[in-house]
């Protein structure tokens, strides 16, 4: 499989090293980095064989599914450059849409085209903080890592694995994957679209300076807000209504008694699972 990037992001300057197979796209993202690698350089792969997710879990990426990292130097504190998830989270809904326009909603079987529940529904969603979700069950992740450089400033890594051909079995969580969707869409297609859509919402991040513009553009298509949210951080479970996020991307969750907490990591669950309060 050959990957390139879409004509927008070489048109930008981005960059591209790809594998046939690797152990995990972000180490050797971080690793360039370390070795002078100025950034804005995407390291892909067609098969992933000593990824991680969050908490350190390992995750294999068989051939077929897409699995890239995106390296940004950038002169940022730690808690500016964690909002790059969400340019990521973006950036992949935008590609999906590009490859996929029919992917992104779904018509009632009345035919009918309204805005309501009744009709058109969004099948992408963006759950907090970094998962893309197709039909509630999760469709991709991301994950940033991130380490200070002795020339001063921040290596970002910004993994990023799509299910296309398959998914994950064993999960705490229902997971999607295109082909058994009925969706014929290769990895290095995806990641065309990807680089381009990336360097675009970039643009509109704009070294931070445009969160407010990212964070507006996701909560349009954010998962579960104004529903039950529960959310377990170590042995506590913060529950309650999913608001919004912050200026600093935090999830805000308001209780059934009006306190407004806000939660900067943790493991989210939504609907009838939040209520029990796992």
């Amino acid at each position: 499989m050959e990957f390139n990037l879409g004509s927008g992001a070489a048109r930008s300057g981005y960059r591209l090293v790809a594998f046939p197979s690797i152990g995990s796209t972000n180490q050797e993202a971080i690793v360039a980095a370390r070795n002078g690698d100025p950034g804005r350089c995407w390291f892909v792969t067609a098969r992933q064989t000593a990824g991680r997710g969050r908490r350190g879990r390992n995750w294999e990426t068989p051939e077929g599914n897409l699995a890239a990292s995106l390296l940004l130097v950038v002169p940022h504190d730690p808690m500016k450059a964690a909002t790059l998830g969400f340019v990521a989270g973006l950036s992949l809904d935008e590609a999906l849409r590009a490859v996929a326009p029919d992917l992104a909603v779904s018509i009632g079987l009345d035919g009918f085209e309204g805005t309501g529940s009744a009709g058109r529904r969004d099948r992408l969603r963006l759950k907090w903080p970094n998962d893309v979700l197709l039909d509630g069950g999760k469709l991709a992740g991301i994950l940033l890592e991130a380490e200070p450089l002795a020339s001063g400033g921040f290596a970002v890594s910004i993994g990023i694995g799509v299910n296309i051909v398959a998914a994950p079995e064993g999960l705490p969580y229902p997971a999607s994957a295109l082909s058994a969707l009925g969706y014929a869409i290769d990895a290095a297609r995806l990641f065309s679209a990807l680089s381009d859509a990336f360097a675009n919402v970039l643009r509109v991040w704009d070294e931070g300076r445009g969160f407010a513009n990212v964070r507006r553009l996701w909560l349009d298509r954010a998962a579960g807000l104004g529903e039950d949210v529960a959310v377990r951080i170590g042995d506590r479970v913060v529950s309650g209504t999913f608001e919004t996020i912050d200026d600093e991307g935090r999830l805000v969750i308001r209780s059934s008694a009006g306190l407004v907490r806000t939660v900067a990591a943790g493991e989210v669950h939504f609907g009838a699972v939040a209520s029990a309060k796992v």
